[in-house]
């Protein structure tokens, strides 16, 4: 053992023995010897003498990179040394070489690699007798024969299959080997494999097994009548049908079949092949006791086949052919049917995008025949027993602990097809399907134990599926089965309603049918029997009790007004709930995203917030409602701040749910409502106000509570309209104070919705809190702007973009509501001028182009309020300013950088507001503002020596008909 032996072995350690600092030694080393001219005829020796696998597979790694990296460096006589070598180890052709042949398969393969690699570059203008040189010596056995096998394995895979991402090289390369191999071997290489077929199928079966998975590869480029005649094609039904073989051949023979089928041709000569193979022969692999890797390869092949068929079908216009399509499509339908329902097959994915295919055609059909509308039923059977769930995986699933979440996350992408060829099945046979369903129901509420869970959640996840194909005009009649479907859906109790999936699913198909109860009101006991009751809002699972509150709220919204009489009971069933959602024991469950519990104060709201409802009952609910939540806050605010850390925490968390319940309970009531048909529902919300806006003087600096609070300010300033200004001084007031800089976006937006709602009306309190709010923003945002590439991006620079991005929306939506007077006021008069110069700068270097453009908005505004007459200075300075800094840098130099990209769509509206900045400017500040903007051109283009003059006189007759 050598020095490089020994190298090789220590980087090739796995038994953690070795010191890291030693392997990366060796590694240096090898690398080393590989620099070595002599590298090749290193490795081609110690592949001959070696018994150490580790080495051996070093020098084929290292003759695979110098061969690929410095073939066309090398001598001729070094590539005939290496050519001459590698295929005497690879055909065996000195014994003393079996050493490589007989070693692992990972060996063999890497072998096989550097022969092809060698082919890449000589085959056949150097080597044109490669495969040729082969088939003399695969009379020598197994050994080379396996090899053969790996070689064109290798050849695939390396260069001929499209499976993996080709270089345009590579795929001229490969051109060029498959013309020359069509011309040169490929009928030998096809005689070789069904010679050895013929003689090891009975002595060596996993050779055999090699031998086809090898040819299966070359099937879809090489000519099929090699493979479809009288020979090959009995062979390989023989293989599958006859005999004591493997299951491991004869599905390499079902693979074959399959490659044959699926080459592509011409309708015509495809519908001949089908008909020539009889596939008939091969279904009863499906339905005997085999291997299941046998009957998912047979499904394979019947998908594969019905597939070809169905194409056949489409692109054929004869009516004798599509018959003829249609006669084998019905010939093993019922095989793929019945895998479908008995095995787990890799097929699957094809077998339904086939199916999918199949009732697309069948649209065509009026009417259906009987047999196709016997497919439709077994495809239905198909899609149930599909979409079902594991058993072994109900605790999970119930529980949604990890392994649960992972498989209900596998089987929501899984259906997501299956739900697709359901709704086309019902659009082509609606009273089919809808049969099906019925029965499938009545199947699963039989039996009366929880053991049929995954049986009734399949159904039911059937009829909510169904519900998305349902026609309009279906929906407006809801007549025959559809009617009867709902009608069982609100009737029937399930008996495994405890489980999590089933009620889940129950309750989302009742949504789903809802509208049927427009029409039907009969029926509105049940369905708030099924949200109010256990199997709903009351159901032992919180995730399923938060959904249904969801559910529930979306059911009001839809029949809201015929509720009205329902209140009371709805309210009484709620009781329990409404209390629940405001204790310390129910507020430390976790929350599952936005369903929190709180839409069920939403459905209260919007069923007592109609004005169908009388004013003296309207306003007793809400005072059942409010009055309570408000005491509660009030109650836990006194001595909050004597209290220890776990007690403010609870506090806290049972204040936010509070104020997220009031807040939801709002959306339920209108504007007009609250402050002009009944005033007294305005002041029961005003007073709730009084006392929320106090949790933000007691916890001033508890974002979630200030979050909270802002929402419910957002949502008073809808509900309440101008009736809530004489809150927003305070609210305002108290949500700057102490604020920090992420902070400031929720207040902007605040800020924003007033503005936008008001317009000049909230002059007084914007020229109040302007600036405290600029000074706060300019203490943390740089004038010249924040950093930028994926190295400076920190969440806090995040964090601070979002900020002055948020800032330039207020800016704009202050200019563009009639409220630029606010910055000339004298409370904000000393802001002007940082601001103006932030403005400009964003106008011109910004990485945002939208932005820019908001900013280059902003400055037309101002130059038509602040220069409202031409020649009129209103803001002593900004005429000046517009002149010398926004026209010169943004107009003309920012639009002159190599980064201002026209072809983009965002830039090139950037460039039209430039434009029209232009042009206002011209109308305000005339020939001032062209012989300046002129002249800084000139600068910039002073070779074309143009009179000034002239250019002034041109621009001005652009700038006026534009």
């Amino acid at each position: 053992m050598d020095d490089l032996d020994k190298a090789i072995l220590i980087m090739f350690d796995e038994s953690g023995a070795i010191d890291d600092d030693l392997k990366k030694q060796a590694k240096v080393f090898c690398n080393d010897i590989k620099e070595k001219p002599s590298i090749c005829r290193l490795c081609i020796e110690k592949l001959c003498f070696s018994n150490l696998v580790q080495v051996q597979f070093w020098c084929l790694q290292t003759l695979h990179e110098v061969i690929r990296t410095r073939y066309l460096t090398m001598t001729p006589d070094e590539r005939h040394m290496i050519r001459g070598s590698v295929f005497s180890i690879v055909c065996l052709e000195d014994k003393n070489l079996t050493r490589v042949l007989e070693g692992p398969a990972f060996i063999k393969n890497k072998l096989a690699q550097v022969l092809i690699t060698l082919i890449y570059f000589e085959y056949p203008l150097v080597w044109s007798s490669v495969f040729v040189d082969f088939f003399p010596h695969l009379s020598k056995g197994n050994v080379v024969i396996d090899m053969f096998c790996r070689v064109l394995n290798a050849l695939d895979d390396e260069l001929i299959s499209l499976d993996y991402p080709r270089t345009p090289e590579e795929l001229t390369v490969a051109g060029r080997v498959k013309d020359a191999m069509r011309q040169q071997c490929v009928s030998q290489i096809v005689r070789a494999w069904y010679d050895i077929v013929s003689m090891y199928r009975n002595s060596d079966q996993e050779l055999c097994t090699s031998v086809l998975d090898s040819m299966r590869r070359y099937i879809s480029w090489i000519d099929i009548g090699l493979i479809v005649n009288d020979a090959f094609i009995p062979l390989l039904f023989d293989l599958i049908l006859v005999g004591p073989l493997s299951d491991q051949l004869r599905g390499a023979a079902v693979r074959c079949l399959l490659a044959v089928v699926s080459k592509r041709m011409e309708p015509q000569s495809k519908l001949s092949l089908l008909q020539s193979l009889q596939i008939s022969r091969v279904l009863r692999l499906v339905t005997e006791d085999g291997d299941a890797e046998l009957v998912s390869d047979t499904a394979a092949l019947l998908a594969g086949y019905a597939l070809e068929a169905l194409d056949c079908f489409k692109r054929m216009n004869s009516e004798d052919a599509k018959g003829i399509s249609m006669e084998l499509l019905s010939e093993v339908l019922p095989s793929i049917f019945y895998v479908m329902k008995n095995f787990e097959v890799d097929a699957t994915f094809n077998i339904i995008q086939f199916l999918s295919g199949y009732v697309a055609i069948l649209k065509s059909f009026a009417p259906l025949r009987e047999k196709q509308l016997l497919h439709l039923g077994q495809i239905l059977e198909v899609i149930l027993v599909l979409i079902r769930y594991d058993p072994a995986y109900r605790t999970n699933l119930d529980v949604m602990d990890k392994i649960g979440k992972e498989e209900e996350d596998r089987m929501v992408e899984f259906r997501k097809d299956l739900f697709v060829l359901l709704r086309t099945v019902g659009r082509v046979a609606p009273d089919v399907t809808q049969l099906f369903i019925r029965k499938s129901l009545a199947s699963a509420v039989s039996r009366s134990s929880d053991s049929n869970v995954e049986e009734v959640e399949g159904a039911l996840s059937l009829l909510h599926a169904l519900g998305e194909s349902i026609s309009e005009e279906a929906t407006r009649t809801w007549s025959g089965l559809l009617s009867e479907l709902a009608v069982i859906l609100l009737s029937t109790k399930f008996p495994c309603h405890s489980n999590r999936l089933v009620a889940l699913v129950y309750l989302e198909t009742v949504t789903r049918y809802v509208k049927f109860i427009q029409d039907n009101t009969q029926y509105i006991p049940m369905v708030l029997a099924a949200f109010l009751d256990e199997r709903g809002i009351h159901h032992s699972n919180i995730n399923v009790s938060r959904r249904a509150s969801y559910l529930f709220m979306r059911v009001v919204k839809l029949l809201k007004m015929k509720l009205v009489p329902f209140i009371e009971t709805i309210l009484q069933s709620l009781q329990d709930t409404v209390a629940q959602f405001t204790i310390m024991n129910y507020t430390a469950e976790v929350l599952s995203g936005s369903e929190d519990g709180s839409h069920i104060f939403e459905a209260i709201g919007l069923l007592i917030g109609t004005e169908d409802v009388l004013p003296e009952k309207q306003s007793d609910y809400l005072s059942s409602l409010l009055s309570p939540l408000c005491q509660q806050v009030k109650a836990l605010l006194i001595n909050a701040k004597l209290l220890n850390c776990e007690e403010t925490k609870s506090k806290i968390a049972v204040i936010q749910q509070i104020i997220m319940a009031i807040n939801s309970l709002s959306k339920g009531f209108s504007e007009r409502l609250v402050t002009a048909s009944r005033p007294a529902i305005g002041l029961m919300f005003k007073q709730t106000l009084d006392v929320l806006l106090q949790v933000l003087v007691i916890f001033p600096k508890v974002e979630p509570l200030r979050n909270k609070v802002t929402s419910f300010i957002h949502r008073m300033v809808d509900t309440l309209g101008a009736s809530v200004f004489p809150f927003l001084p305070k609210a305002l007031e108290q949500l700057l104070e102490e604020i920090e800089p992420k902070q400031m976006v929720g207040f902007l937006l605040l800020l924003n919705q007033l503005i936008c709602k008001f317009n000049t009306l909230v002059r007084d309190i914007l020229e109040e809190i302007f600036p405290a709010v600029v000074e706060r923003i300019f203490s943390v945002i740089p004038r010249n702007g924040l950093p930028s590439g994926p190295d400076a991006i920190t969440e806090e620079i995040r964090e601070l973009q979002e900020l002055q991005r948020t800032l330039y929306t207020f800016l704009h939506v202050i200019t563009t509501h009639d409220l630029s007077p606010v910055f000339l006021s004298p409370k904000c008069k000393a802001y002007l001028d940082p601001v103006m110069q932030l403005l400009l700068y964003s106008s011109c270097n910004h990485k945002d182009i939208l932005v820019r453009k908001a900013c280059v908005q902003i400055f037309i505004r101002l130059i038509k309020d602040w220069c409202a007459q031409p020649y009129e200075e209103k803001v002593p300075g900004f005429r000046s300013f517009v002149i010398g800094a926004f026209a010169t840098n943004c107009c003309l130099y920012s639009v002159l950088d190599r980064s201002f990209e026209f072809h983009d769509a965002n830039t090139f509206v950037l460039f039209g507001e430039i434009v029209l900045a232009q042009k206002v400017m011209y109308e305000k500040f005339g020939d001032d503002f062209l012989v300046h903007f002129v002249s800084k051109g000139f600068l910039l283009h002073i070779a074309l020596q143009i009179w000034q003059s002239n250019i002034v006189k041109n621009c001005r007759v652009v700038i006026s008909r534009h």
